[in-house]
């Protein structure tokens, strides 16, 4: 104060907040904290790559093992850190917890194993058989016609295409494959989420990364946003019941789910939401990949099928909607859903997400997200090396008394049904004694 420019520059480097200042600042105005400095992100928020909510849904709290695990590259993004920078929290209260300290050395082991080095020959094979798949369905309709036969192996290749096409598109949007090179990974997804599928890959990112920064969190995560339908966990369904009169008939959502829910998930509520993104957020790249998908189906398909091929094209988002929520489900649905409460990254993910089996056939089916657990805690690990995590992970967490859940696939799809039951159950008995008068 009152010592010109220079004066005023040491001053605001050693400015300190106490953690009750910065938690504050979790609204309108935000701040967050990344290893012990605090950041104002409150104009920056509209500018972040990875989208305004995800890092919005930090505000207030400790980022630091968020901010490693969605950056490859931590030097460069330390360019954009350096003009929202505020200063630091008070160095005694920046004591680090036993866990996070464990989790942070767990991360530098699998720096020094290598496991964050993709195999390019992994992901070029797996994107050569997508395509060969592709190929395949659309030759025999056209060598063998359009019988019930060639019809239903074609409408099987093409659901293959679809479903693999997401786990490899996962991939991309992840950055986990050309890591620094993200130009590559993000023309990859274009070609992979846009081309191959048709759907619109800034809406994924946007919904994604969410997902991954509060997974199961209440009003943060979008997948567990579905109380329009369905109320999970323990929390939700006695919220929904004491807040509404008048709501879906929870206690059967155990069995309208097998109606509304794999069926319907990607021919109706996906198509309506990812091409809404599109127009409202005026994205007329993801426009023109989406319409390029269209044209390639109508080109191959129409001359065989005429109009025919709109119900197979419906036909075929039912069947890999199927594969789709069934598996992606099955790893978060029967774990925790509840309201944020700025846990430690290790407790955050353990407590949204399960494994499934390993066998190759697991590793196929289910691209690689039967390491749902080591995925969330890594999401830029190529997926190749997430199996060779996962016995670190699962003692660590026995260090520190963390569940680790590991199922077998068809447990795992059964887990589903009973946590709609039981969530149902959970609400109706609530409804009852809120609403008896």
């Amino acid at each position: 104060m009152g010592r010109g420019g220079q004066g005023e520059k040491e001053e605001k480097e050693v400015k300190v907040y106490s953690w009750n200042e910065v938690r504050e600042h979790s609204g309108n105005d935000k701040w967050l904290v990344i290893d012990g400095q605090v950041y104002n992100i409150t104009d920056w928020v509209r500018k972040h790559p990875g989208g305004s909510r995800v890092i919005s849904h930090y505000a207030g709290q400790d980022a630091t093992d968020a901010f490693r695990a969605f950056h490859n590259d931590l030097k460069a993004v330390q360019k954009y850190l350096k003009p929202i920078h505020l200063g630091s929290v008070k160095p005694e209260e920046q004591q680090v917890q036993a866990i996070d300290r464990d989790f942070r050395e767990l991360r530098k082991t699998a720096e020094k194993m290598d496991l964050f080095r993709p195999s390019y020959a992994f992901f070029f094979i797996h994107l050569a058989h997508i395509i060969a798949f592709e190929v395949l369905g659309y030759l025999v309709m056209k060598q063998f016609g359009t019988g019930w036969i060639p019809y239903l192996i074609t409408l099987l290749c093409c659901t293959i295409v679809q479903a693999q096409s997401a786990w490899l598109q996962h991939d991309f949007g992840h950055l986990s494959v050309f890591k620094n090179m993200f130009k590559l990974d993000q023309l990859l997804h274009y070609f992979t989420m846009g081309f191959l599928k048709g759907a619109s890959p800034h809406w994924w990112n946007h919904m994604h990364y969410q997902h991954h920064a509060k997974p199961n969190v209440i009003d943060k995560d979008p997948d567990v946003r579905v109380e329009a339908l369905f109320v999970i966990g323990k929390q939700m369904p006695v919220k929904i019941a004491k807040s509404k009169k008048k709501s879906m008939p929870y206690n059967w959502q155990h069995h309208y789910f097998f109606i509304v829910g794999p069926p319907l998930l990607f021919p109706v509520y996906f198509q309506y939401m990812l091409l809404r993104h599109i127009f409202t957020r005026k994205l007329w790249l993801d426009l023109v990949v989406v319409a390029m998908f269209f044209a390639r189906l109508f080109i191959l398909y129409f001359p065989m099928l005429g109009w025919g091929v709109i119900p197979f094209y419906f036909t075929v988002r039912c069947l890999e909607s199927h594969w789709f929520t069934w598996v992606a489900q099955s790893n978060h649905v029967p774990m925790d859903v509840k309201a944020d409460e700025a846990e430690p990254w290790l407790k955050l993910q353990m407590h949204a997400t399960c494994n499934v089996e390993r066998s190759l056939f697991n590793d196929w089916f289910t691209g690689h997200l039967n390491f749902q657990i080591e995925h969330h805690l890594f999401p830029t690990m190529p997926r190749h090396n997430l199996y060779k995590i996962a016995p670190l992970v699962k003692s660590l967490c026995e260090k520190h008394g963390v569940s680790y859940q590991v199922k077998s696939l068809y447990g795992a799809f059964a887990d589903i049904v009973k946590t709609l039951r039981h969530s149902g159950e959970l609400w109706y008995s609530t409804y009852k004694a809120f609403h008896s008068s």
